[in-house]
């Protein structure tokens, strides 16, 4: 073989391997966005957390409502929430406005390709008596809903927490 042919033959071959190599990036790059995008989670947002675990007893069983508005950039979130119900052993109650407790939201979507995707959230609540730490572990099971738990450190709490996008509660205007 030939200098001149071997050459030819490497070019060729290079030539083919940018070429393929372009399309399957192309080709990956539209199946992750087209595809296997992630959740759509941006926008408002009602959740439920009921309590499981707790060090307090009263806190046993609670359930709390709260609206949520979510951003979320590449896979990163952040929002803002307000706390808007409450059925706990002191009775069942709806906020209104000047009464909702304000929390910040920061957290991150992580995408699984063969499974649902995951949504942790980092929620740092301004409570009446003092600021309050949440920490949620959410499954994305669609663009309307996710479920999971919950950790806060009122009381070492624990629990379940579901979140969708249809106002869960009759009676409590939330607008």
């Amino acid at each position: 073989m030939s200098v001149e042919v071997f050459v030819l033959n490497f070019l060729y071959s290079l030539l083919a391997t940018l070429i393929g190599g372009g399309i399957l990036a192309l080709l990956l790059f539209w199946l992750k966005e087209n595809v296997f995008p992630l959740p759509n989670i941006a926008g408002r947002w009602y959740f439920q957390v009921r309590t499981v675990n707790t060090t307090y007893n009263p806190y046993k069983g609670m359930v709390l409502g709260y609206v949520a508005i979510l951003l979320r950039v590449g896979n990163r979130i952040e929002g803002t929430v307000e706390k808007v119900y409450e059925n706990s052993s002191t009775g069942e109650r709806y906020y209104e406005e000047k009464n909702r407790t304000r929390a910040v939201i920061k957290g991150f979507v992580e995408k699984r390709y063969f499974s649902k995707d995951f949504v942790s959230l980092h929620v740092v609540e301004n409570g009446f008596g003092r600021e309050s730490t949440h920490f949620y572990e959410l499954v994305a099971r669609s663009d309307e809903e996710m479920a999971g738990s919950f950790t806060s450190m009122v009381a070492n709490q624990d629990g379940e927490v579901k979140w969708q996008r249809e106002k869960p509660w009759a009676k409590c205007d939330m607008s």
